[in-house]
């Protein structure tokens, strides 16, 4: 194992981004005798109260990247919208892992599809839409039904429309802003499922098991192992985001969003889309696995070897929304629950305030 661009203890990460994401990454850090060096605008940022050091400043500020680049000896992030001319600044000058490349596929939908169709795995008919005369082209290929969702910067439900019939496509392009979009045929599912991903410098893959995922508010709400699907199923998604982080030439922790089909062929998944990052729904690998998903990323980056992705005991992670946090003493009285809160400093309805993962014998 070559020790070009391995870290040692007592180096330094450099994290963009200071939410919850970067707050757990550092702690992370930390454990394995690492230290994070936060970058971020907010200047109440959470990850900033468990980081060894930290710069408030635009992404785009460049004498602020380049002190931060002198400071650390490799950058991560924790967000997939990271500006590009940011991480290939910064790239020049430090190693960015997992890289530049995974950042422009996820920040842009079509070109995601347009990867994930090269990579040889399954996802939904998609479209490319810039204008309402696009749109009604692509509806007829799609018996009239869709989803449009913009190009970039969409999250959490936002920037998407569901069209479900001629009544919901007038005006559809303006209702979004106009803006370049892609529409994906309209696919009956059962439940939203997900793997957390991991692949190290030597091309090395380690897959976590398949959660099955429930949204309420177009949020996560809990993610649950075992997800309740076949060993061929669980094969399936595995091989599918090994290949993808492969051909992303990846190096870090990605998580792989899917759809579980069920029809009379049986089961089967369509890949719905890519975080190039530790991922919401793989929070339960905290306390159901030897090797958490924050670990995981720290270790690749790092340049170390993976770590086990094993679960030893099953798991259902709840999302704390706003004012649900409130209820933390109550999750405390749960001797199979442990709590995380982000600390962050201000309560608002919609806002991710912490998690909490209730862990059982495993059963499968």
């Amino acid at each position: 194992m070559s020790s070009k661009n391995r870290l040692s203890p007592g180096d330094t990460i450099g994290i963009l981004g200071g939410g919850q994401l970067g707050r757990m990454l550092a702690q992370s850090a930390a454990s394995l005798g690492l230290k994070a060096h936060i970058f971020c605008p907010d200047p109440d940022s959470p990850a900033f109260d468990v980081s060894a050091g930290f710069t408030v400043a635009p992404y785009d500020d460049i004498s602020a990247l380049d002190r931060f680049a002198a400071a650390v000896s490799v950058v991560t992030y924790e967000f997939e919208n990271v500006p590009g001319p940011t991480a290939a600044h910064l790239d020049a000058k430090v190693p960015v892992r997992p890289g530049v490349r995974a950042l422009q596929v996820a920040q842009d939908r079509l070109s995601e599809k347009q990867f994930l169709t090269e990579a040889g795995v399954t996802i939904a008919g998609f479209a490319k839409v810039d204008s309402q005369e696009d749109l009604e082209t692509a509806l007829t290929a799609f018996d009239g039904k869709g989803v449009l969702k913009t190009r970039r910067f969409g999250y959490d439900g936002k920037g998407q429309l569901m069209i479900r019939g001629r009544e919901d496509a007038a005006g559809a392009f303006e209702k979004i802003g106009a803006v370049p979009a892609v529409l994906e045929d309209l696919i009956s599912f059962e439940c939203e499922v997900s793997v957390i991903v991991a692949r190290d410098l030597d091309g090395t893959c380690a897959s976590y098991d398949i959660a099955r995922n429930h949204h309420e508010n177009h949020i996560l709400k809990t993610s649950t192992v075992p997800a309740g699907v076949s060993g061929e199923t669980t094969a399936s998604a595995r091989a599918m985001a090994e290949r993808i982080v492969t051909g992303l030439d990846y190096v870090g922790v990605m998580g792989v969003e899917m759809f579980l089909v069920r029809d009379g062929a049986g089961e089967r998944l369509l890949v719905n889309e890519i975080a190039p990052r530790v991922h919401n729904s793989g929070h339960w690998t905290q306390d159901a696995c030897l090797t958490s998903q924050f670990d995981q990323h720290i270790r690749a980056v790092a340049g170390w070897p993976l770590g086990s992705a094993e679960r030893h005991s099953d798991a259902v992670m709840e999302n704390l929304i706003g004012f649900e946090a409130d209820g933390w003493r109550a999750v405390l009285e749960d001797p199979a629950a442990r709590l995380h809160l982000y600390g962050k400093s201000q309560t608002r309805a919609g806002r991710k305030m912490g998690h909490v993962n209730r862990i059982s014998q495993k059963t499968v």
